[in-house]
Order: structure tokens, then C-alpha cells, then sequence
């Protein structure tokens, strides 16, 4: 894979990084959804210091990673039931 040098902004300051091709429209997606979730709450809570702003959206990014982790950690285990229902249903099939 080729390896692209991009920068992206984030609160007034470029941070340079080192993608594939694969992971450039991410990180780039990204990068946007961050400074606008920082302009949304800047506007939102007429907030002057970016760190406010950066603590408040580091905060929702926890908070949905977790929640996500937790919805795909039950999704799991209603699959592993499902699959554990199954192979008892198959152990008293015979060929």
C-alpha cells in the first residue's frame, strides 16, 4: 500500500500524519467531525478557550465509544447464545 503524508487541523494547529491510501478518507472524515463538533461547541457554549471545547468533545467521544463497546459486547453474546442454541440442536441431528 502506498503511504501518503496529509495534514489535518484540529483547533488551530495542523498535525501531520503518515496514512495509506486505504485509511486517508477516514482519518481525513475524521479530522472534519472534529473541528466541526470543536466549532459546534465553541458557537453552542460561547466557549473562548479550545481546551474547553476539546475536553467537552473528548468527554462525548468517550462516552460513545463506550456505549458502542457495550451495545457490540451484547450483541456478542445474544450471537453466542444463538450459537450455542444451534450446536445443541445439531448434536442430536445424526447423518
Amino acid at each position: 500500500m502506498n503511504e501518503l503524508s496529509i495534514n489535518i487541523h484540529i483547533a488551530g494547529r495542523a498535525y501531520p500524519l503518515t496514512v495509506t491510501d486505504a485509511e486517508e478518507a477516514n482519518v481525513r472524515a475524521a479530522g472534519k467531525l472534529i473541528q466541526d463538533k470543536l466549532n459546534a461547541y465553541q458557537k453552542q457554549f460561547a466557549l473562548k478557550d479550545q481546551r474547553d471545547a476539546l475536553a467537552m468533545l473528548a468527554l462525548e467521544l468517550a462516552t460513545e465509544n463506550r456505549a458502542l463497546k457495550e451495545a457490540a459486547e451484547l450483541a456478542n453474546q445474544a450471537l453466542q447464545k444463538e450459537l450455542d442454541s444451534m450446536q445443541q440442536l445439531l448434536a442430536h441431528v445424526q447423518l
